[in-house]
């Protein structure tokens, strides 16, 4: 998760001008002009140009150019630069929630299951496997130091890791809310995702257990004796 850019990009929002250029922009069936959304809402141009171009920067609205007139060659005119809703997703929470990793995981499983593989054990892979993509794409981290390279890797996944001695203690459950409703379910696929992390970075000395205490992760990450 880049964290920085997702709360740059929603913070963007808190000015109102450029919120409501966002809402109309968004709520538009094509790409919208300058010159269009300054008329729409009644504002002046050069604060339109500033702040769409703001929205540009932060991610949350991206540009193209056509000719509105559908002309071409000679005299056609030079191409608007206009404006759409940016493909990029928002989504902050406080403390942070990875709804969307723990959703990706249910369904790969059913998927896999419904293949012939029995529930639980298509569950137990698919965490395992997600935990080690994560592990294996992760950069500027030192193996050598096992417990400080899972804690870099946890924090990017909203855990807010602590290495204290040889375990790494996570203050925060990303999956908070289902792990209290369905708690078998969802901690046994976050051990085994937090395993995976430990393997992609080739942590070998590290295993994931199951250690629940009130007010953190379910799951600790310990250095073999």
């Amino acid at each position: 998760m880049d964290v920085s850019s997702q709360y740059a990009g929603i913070g963007a929002l808190a000015d109102d001008t450029r919120r409501a250029l966002y809402d109309y922009v968004v709520t538009q069936s094509d790409a919208v002009g300058r010159e269009q959304a300054a008329s729409a809402l009644g504002i002046a141009q050069h604060n339109v140009n500033f702040h769409l171009d703001k929205l540009v920067a932060e991610g949350l609205l991206e540009v193209e150019y056509r000719r509105l007139s559908g002309k071409s060659g000679p005299g056609a005119g030079r191409p608007s630069k206009l404006y759409r809703r940016a493909e990029r997703e928002f989504a902050v929470s406080l403390p942070p929630r990875r709804y969307d990793l723990v959703g990706d995981i249910l369904a790969a499983a059913i998927v896999r299951s419904s293949a012939g593989s029995p529930l639980g054990e298509a569950l137990h892979e698919v965490a395992l496997e997600e935990g080690r993509d994560v592990g294996g794409a992760a950069s500027g981290v030192d193996p050598r130091d096992p417990l400080a390279a899972m804690a870099r890797v946890l924090e990017g996944q909203g855990y807010e890791p602590q290495v204290e001695a040889d375990v790494v203690v996570l203050n925060n459950c990303p999956f908070d809310t289902l792990a209290k409703k369905h708690t078998d379910l969802v901690c046994g696929l976050n051990r085994d995702f937090v395993q995976g992390v430990a393997e992609g970075l080739g942590c070998a000395h590290v295993a994931a257990f199951l250690e629940p205490q009130p007010g953190q992760c379910c799951v600790k990450a310990r250095a073999a004796s």
